[in-house]
């Protein structure tokens, strides 16, 4: 075992498979670790009775599987049958919807325990996880309780890197798994959107508290490369990834992702393109100009306008009775949330929608084919995000931030630059642990590939995870 101390899911599966350990044990644990870093808020709610009586039934072996007994946590927009999914929010804090999501389901199946539901940001919709409802409260970093974990599925990101579980599950629309998995020193996977249909690479559409059927996906969490991938491998029924040789791979440095980086980030990424420039990766200097000002013109007009038909289609696929878009807009409680709502229900980008999802983003996601194409690469390298974690904001939720001392910066728009335009073009996106800062704070580094490139990202994430190593616990994690 690589640190007994925290096993990777693979070998947590193996002890209670080989009874080692009991399930029961492997639970009760988790549980505990999950009291005892109470005060990082990165649950919602706790399955205490439920995961234990699973446990027992996998000791028992009336539950059997490739997970069996493994303990995960699951983003709280993600529909369970058996605990609410309030994504956070006041009007769906005891929504409970009728089914599972089908993502979820093969996890299940497979034998995974949820031992509960992870906070996250308000309805998704920012990048802190300072949520501000009462029973909810900010998701702390376990690196700096005083910083965020990243958005929106902090909670989820929190609890891994605190060593509470091996993995979960969380979901991403412009970052959302990608961004705290850089800040907490984990790994995120945003798999394939493409169009929809046969190029998603996940299916769970109206089981997860939406905010854009373009953009949104369900993604696996994880410490390790190797953690994602086993849950990818099971949620999608394809055979689990090996290491990909990296020797002559050409992965893409656009400029402009590189650019306005903090300096403390920079120095540890700047170290990263060289260890791999050492294992012969072909390293691409080619920018993708005109690509941030082309995604402003398609990532608002669809997330702010989505979730006027999204929102209630989802409440009728999931049972959830007596609850509009209108309560749910009407007792937000986080000051940044309630903003982006009030755009929503006025429909302020309802005029620039066609557009946006159609012409604008086929040229967006023409610009990354071409990419591609004419540099013959096999991904995209970019820091995750251009800052390590800022401080929390418990006055707005997500307010503003500084970079090297500058002027303030929206902190949401900093946070997903790097993220939100491979979002938008529907493509897979890997991020894991580059280094730590002097400061002691995670940075990630990403690779984006073409639609259906998943495996591909993950067989080189398994390689370079292993040149660049894992993040150390957190200060009392183990």
């Amino acid at each position: 075992m690589a640190d007994p101390n925290s096993p990777t899911a693979a070998e947590l599966v193996a002890l209670i498979r080989d009874k080692t350990i009991t399930a029961v044990s492997a639970v009760q644990a988790a549980l505990d670790r999950a009291e005892r870093h109470q005060d990082l808020n990165a649950f919602i709610t706790l399955n205490t009775k439920g995961a234990l009586a699973a446990a027992q039934k996998v000791d028992a072996g009336e539950i059997t599987g490739a997970l069996a007994g493994l303990p995960i946590i699951v983003k709280d927009n993600i529909n369970t049958s058996d605990m609410p999914t309030s994504a956070g929010t006041p009007a769906l804090r005891n929504a409970r919807p009728t089914r599972n999501a089908p993502s979820l389901q093969r996890l299940l199946d497979a034998g995974a325990i949820v031992i509960g539901k992870a906070n996250m940001h308000e309805l998704a919709f920012g990048i802190t996880s300072t949520n501000l409802s009462s029973f909810a409260g900010p998701v702390r970093n376990p690196y700096d309780s005083a910083r965020i974990p990243g958005g929106s599925s902090g909670g989820t990101a929190a609890a891994v890197a605190a060593r509470i579980v091996t993995c979960g599950l969380g979901s991403d629309t412009g970052g959302s798994t990608r961004v705290p998995a850089a800040l907490t020193g984990t790994v995120g996977l945003r798999p394939s959107v493409g169009n929809g249909g046969a190029e998603r690479r996940y299916h769970d559409t109206d089981m997860v508290v939406p905010i854009s059927h373009t953009r949104d996906t369900v993604g696996p969490m994880g410490r390790t490369v190797a953690d994602v991938a086993l849950l990818d491998s099971v949620i999608t029924g394809s055979p689990l990834v090996s290491a990909a040789p990296l020797r002559g791979r050409r992965l893409g440095i656009p400029t402009s992702f590189w650019s306005g980086l903090d300096r403390d980030l920079e120095a540890v990424v700047m170290a990263v393109r060289a260890k791999l420039g050492d294992a012969d990766v072909v390293l691409v200097e080619a920018d993708l100009p005109g690509l941030f000002e082309q995604n402003g013109r398609v990532s608002f007009p669809v997330a702010l306008h989505e979730p006027i038909a999204d929102i209630p289609a989802y409440l009728r696929a999931s049972g959830i009775e007596g609850i509009t878009l209108a309560d749910i807009a009407a007792t937000i409680a986080s000051p940044d949330v309630a903003g982006a709502f009030g755009a929503i229900t006025a429909d302020v980008f309802g005029a620039a929608y066609p557009d946006a999802v159609g012409a604008q983003r086929k040229a967006l996601q023409a610009m990354y084919d071409a990419y591609f194409r004419d540099n013959n690469l096999d991904g995209i390298l970019f820091p995750t995000t251009i800052a390590p974690a800022p401080a929390i904001d418990l006055e707005k939720g997500s307010g503003e931030m500084s970079i090297n001392g500058g002027a303030p910066v929206p902190t949401f728009d900093t946070m997903i630059r790097n993220t939100d335009p491979g979002s938008n073009a529907g493509l897979p996106g890997l991020s894991l642990y580059a280094g730590m800062t002097p400061g002691g704070l995670p940075v990630g580094l990403e690779i984006d590939g073409p639609v259906g490139s998943d495996a591909m990202l993950l067989a080189m994430g398994l390689s370079i995870e292993a040149i660049l190593g894992l993040a150390p616990a957190p200060k009392g994690s183990t």
